[in-house]
């Protein structure tokens, strides 16, 4: 998984749904409780994660400092998708078992492809689970990893719960959720009524609101997510925000990818939107124009990512 950016870039989850790191990479969610087509978003979501492999880099360093001389043997990244995180986390960690586990088949085969190209297969292995039900048979670690999985479960408390007591004494539970909307555009881009980028997130948390409503076992909660650790038995070790800062002009594979976004977002959140801005991102999408994503220069990729980390006494 994927992605993930604040909660409402998302796609709904089915019943105990792992999650994927770069799930917010979809740009859009349903708001139905319809599964999304994993498989298919496959390559949109390594995409995403790989535009954002500085930040994980360094979130695991991070991670790393804060375990200190804690002989750290195991790693789960729960929600992995297609494991660039895991492998982040298998560079930052090259004495532990680093498991990656999601509950997409495809997904976990792009995981271990990559760990073979990186020269990790020996230490990276992959489990298919769905969360939080099959975290009991994945076993214990020092490090668990969660990246925008917590949303997608009814009760986000409970959760966390679980989580934490699959943790070894001593062990640190990173959650990866909240941060800022992904910006691409500026406020006015001379087509339409500028703002487009705000009303798109307006109209993504009302989708957001609808998809957590929907969840089985769905709990109301305040999304203070230190306390929440503090209510699953953990002390919190630290809160912080990583920057993906691309700016204009994008290169190709940048662009290509907040076009992509951009068609997702036209899709999921037609019903939702205005004439007027449904015909501002078709212009957005024309790649003939000079208007379009694909050849305006002022296409950039900002975003801000929150992990939150506790610590089992």
């Amino acid at each position: 998984m994927t992605p993930h950016p604040h909660g409402p870039q998302h796609t709904g989850p089915r019943t105990g749904h792992a999650g994927h790191a770069g799930h917010s990479a979809t740009g859009g969610h349903t708001g139905s409780g319809t599964e999304p087509d994993w498989d298919a978003l496959a390559v949109h979501l390594e995409r995403e994660a790989e535009l954002k492999v500085p930040f994980l880099e360094e979130a695991a360093a991070w991670l790393h400092d804060l375990l200190g001389p804690l002989d750290v043997t195991r790693v789960l990244d729960l929600g992995s998708g297609p494991g660039v995180t895991t492998v982040a986390l298998a560079h930052a960690f090259p004495g532990a078992e680093t498991v990656a586990v999601d509950s997409s088949p495809a997904l976990l085969e792009r995981a271990r492809a990559r760990s073979e190209r990186e020269g990790l297969a020996a230490r990276i292995t992959t489990r298919a689970a769905e969360l939080p039900a099959g975290l009991p048979d994945l076993g214990t670690a020092e490090l668990i990893w969660t990246s925008n999985v917590v949303h997608h479960l009814g009760d986000q408390r409970a959760a966390l719960e679980t989580f934490a007591a699959a943790l070894r004494p001593g062990g640190v539970l990173a959650v990866r959720e909240g941060g800022l909307p992904t910006r691409f555009l500026p406020r006015d881009i001379g087509i339409g009524r500028p703002g487009l980028q705000a009303r798109l997130d307006a109209a993504e948390e009302d989708r957001f609101s609808a998809m957590r409503a929907e969840l089985p076992d769905h709990t109301t909660t305040v999304e203070d997510w230190p306390a929440l650790l503090v209510a699953a038995g953990l002390a919190p070790t630290g809160s912080r925000t990583f920057l993906t800062d691309l700016s204009a002009p994008l290169d190709p594979v940048a662009r290509a990818h907040v076009r992509a976004r951009v068609e997702r977002l036209r899709e999921s959140l037609a019903d939702d939107l205005s004439a007027e801005d449904l015909a501002t991102l078709d212009a957005l999408l024309d790649d003939a124009s000079g208007e379009g994503l694909l050849r305006r220069p002022d296409v950039f990729f900002l975003t801000a990512t929150t992990v939150h980390t506790a610590v089992r006494a």
